[in-house]
Parts: structure tokens; C-alpha cells; sequence
């Protein structure tokens, strides 16, 4: 399905043409990426360095958010004039699932530094029990609400006990029946990218009927920490977490934790183009215009928040910080939770842990014969 912007005015249902920009996101109309990728088009499209070019974005959902990547580094990347529009759930998965995709492949246009927020509703207690959405990019929800209900100084597996008795993890819920199921109070936790916390949490918070319980924190990319989030402040996991038990979080748990929601959160949403694309300097060029044009920052501040924008070399970097931030404990702490908790069928991915000869391999198909990408 593609949807067309001419001059950021959007129009009917289109096909694409020769000379469109395609961003492609992983999901469907409606739901949370592509909502901001509908946001994020129409101001990209405004940038004097596009010259007028038709913005086009095009839906390509699948299992677990997997398909569009998949499709975009089997083929797409390929097409100058294609942009691939990676979530959240798409770092998850990269990290501990197989996957066709791989972020070394590609050069990064820009992206939004976010964040996720969580809510509860007010005068739930998580000890008393929590009843949660599950869904693609949730695993560093379900680690979270695990620590803040068992502290520290637990073992992995006395985590996944206090979650599997203290935690409904309820799946098969679409983002339209989750928010709803939360409105009713039949989901007591929810959580929401920026824009769809200031769209659909936030009412339900002025209304005194919801409270922000935590966010997961803002990705420093010189220190591989997070920092609070300038719109939730005083509401980080740690922070929070502190506040609960008297000290900051630690351990393996943790750790992989804070390694999943930087993956998650860092890059959920983020314009890429495969390496060597001769668009890469024009279409970097659009996101500072976007990004420093007054109208769109106005627009971005109403319906997203306050984000930083990253451009260009900043964005691989960032892909590098978070490849430093994968070690042996925490990816095991991680694939044992996800499987025995989270009932998700992760894998132990030793290439991926920092610092190991061999972090990525993938094959793939170019000019019509296969050849091998190894990088260290």
C-alpha cells in the first residue's frame, strides 16, 4: 500500500512512480512507526534539497515487523530512490533473532533519538500483579516491570519466576485493541512511542485516571549511557527504580536490559539507505532542513516531543555503540528470559557479542551472485 506526498499535501492511494522517494516502514497504516512515518514525510518532503520530488511511503508489514527489512536488503536497497524506515522491534530482532537485514550494510540518513514511555493505572501496585500487552519491540517491558517488582539481587531465573507469577503477558492483541483494552482498565500497564503518548496516554493522564510510570531514557551516543528524557523528566527506569528500593539497578539482568532497550529505543525510528547509494548526501541534506526548519520543529515538538534529530556519521555511529554494548552475560540473561518468560523464540547470537571476531555475517544477493559481507 503506498501513500503519496506531493509538497507535504498528502493524496489519494497511488503507485510509485520512477522518480518518487519510497520510505518504506515496517508496518501497517495506523499503527505506531507508521504513524510517525506519516509526520516525518510530510516535513522531509519540504526540504528545498529535494527540490520538489514526490515523498512516498509504502506499508510492508509482517510477522514480528521483519518483512519490510527482510525485503528492503533483499532487493530494494538496491533502488537509489529508497529509504527503509527502521522501529524498534527491528533492533530487537536483529539482536537476537535471524534475520536477512543487517544495519552494516547500510548508511544511516537520520533519525530521531527516542524513547518509550510506560503508564499504569493509578493505584496499581506491579507486587499485586501487572496485566500487560505483548507485542513486536516489548521485551524491554517485560524485563523492566520483572526488576521493578523483584528488586535487585536476583538470579535470571528468580526473575522469570516473578514474572510468570506476578506479570499477564497477553498476546495476540493489535495496537488498536491494546490501547482500548488499557482504556478499560482490562490491561493495567501499557506503553507508547512519544507520538502515541501524547496522542492517546496523555489524555487518560490529564484525565487523572492514568499516571506515567517510567520511560527507558535517551541514548547518549559519546558514552553508551542513557540520559533522562527532557519531556518525562525524573521518570527513568533507573531512576524510578531507585526511588522504589534504594539503590540503582544492577546486574545481568540489567545489563541485558539496558543493551535491548538501547537497541529498541536508539534507533526505532531511523531512515536508512544501503552503502554507495548516490542519494546519501542529498537526502542527509533533507533532514537537517527538516530538522532546522522552524514549522517542522513546531510540528515535531506537538505531535512527537522534544527529540534530537541524528544525521548522517552520527547514526552509524550509534550503530557501533550499540554493537559495544552486547556481552556474553547479558545476551544469556536475555535469550533466557525472552524464552522462558516472554515465550519468544530467541537465540544465542555469539557473533553478535562486542569484541568477538566475526559480529555480523550475512549473505546476500548482488549483481546477481552471492558473495559474503564479513566485517569486524
Amino acid at each position: 500500500m503506498i501513500k503519496s506526498l506531493t509538497f507535504a499535501v498528502a493524496t489519494a492511494i497511488t503507485t510509485i512512480a520512477v522518480a518518487d522517494i519510497e520510505l518504506m516502514s515496517p508496518q501497517k497504516p495506523g499503527s505506531g512507526t507508521s504513524v510517525w512515518a506519516n509526520i516525518v514525510a510530510t516535513e522531509f518532503a519540504k526540504a528545498p534539497a529535494l527540490q520538489g520530488e514526490n515523498v512516498v511511503i509504502s506499508y510492508n508489514p509482517g510477522a514480528r515487523d521483519m518483512a519490510g527489512p527482510n525485503k528492503f536488503h533483499a532487493t530494494k536497497r538496491f533502488e537509489d530512490n529508497v529509504i527503509m524506515i527502521s522501529h524498534g522491534g527491528n533492533g530487537i530482532s536483529y539482536v537476537q533473532e535471524n534475520v536477512k537485514y543487517n544495519f552494516k550494510d547500510y548508511d544511516s540518513v537520520c533519525h530521531q533519538n527516542l524513547n518509550i514511555i510506560m503508564s499504569k493505572h493509578v493505584g496499581v501496585n506491579e507486587n499485586e500483579g501487572i496485566s500487560h500487552a505483548a507485542g513486536s519491540g516489548m521485551v524491554p517491558e517485560g524485563l523492566a516491570i520483572a526488576m521493578m517488582i523483584g528488586g535487585n539481587g536476583k538470579t535470571v531465573d528468580e526473575y522469570i519466576d516473578i514474572f510468570n507469577d506476578k506479570v499477564t503477558w497477553i498476546n495476540g492483541l493489535k495496537g488498536s485493541e491494546r490501547h482500548l483494552a488499557f482504556t478499560r482498565g482490562e490491561l493495567t500497564a501499557t506503553r507508547a512511542n512519544p507520538a502515541q503518548y501524547i496522542a492517546k496516554v496523555q489524555p487518560l493522564v490529564d484525565a487523572g485516571k492514568v499516571t506515567t510510570w517510567l520511560h527507558h531514557g535517551i541514548l547518549d551516543i559519546e558514552t553508551g549511557k542513557t540520559n533522562d528524557d527532557p519531556n518525562y523528566l525524573g521518570k527513568r527506569f533507573e531512576d524510578v527504580f531507585e526511588a522504589k528500593w534504594g539503590e540503582k539497578p544492577t546486574g545481568d539482568l540489567y545489563d541485558a536490559y539496558a543493551l535491548i532497550h538501547s537497541w529498541r529505543d536508539a534507533i526505532q525510528k531511523a531512515l536508512w539507505v544501503n552503502k554507495g547509494n548516490p542519494n546519501t548526501a542529498k537526502y542527509r541534506q533533507a533532514c537537517i532542513e527538516m530538522s532546522q526548519n522552524t514549522d517542522s520543529i513546531a510540528v515535531f515538538n506537538k505531535k512527537i516531543g522534544k527529540y534530537d534529530w541524528v544525521v548522517g556519521e552520527d547514526g552509524n555511529k550509534t550503530i557501533d555503540v550499540l554493537h559495544s554494548l552486547i556481552t556474553e552475560d547479558a545476551l544469556t540473561a536475555l535469550v533466557k528470559f525472552n524464552k522462558e518468560a516472554l515465550g519468544l523464540n530467541s537465540i544465542y547470537k555469539s557473533e553478535m557479542v562486542a569484541g568477538s571476531d566475526v559480529q555480523t555475517t550475512n549473505k546476500t544477493e548482488q549483481d546477481g551472485k552471492a558473495w559474503y559481507q564479513v566485517w569486524k
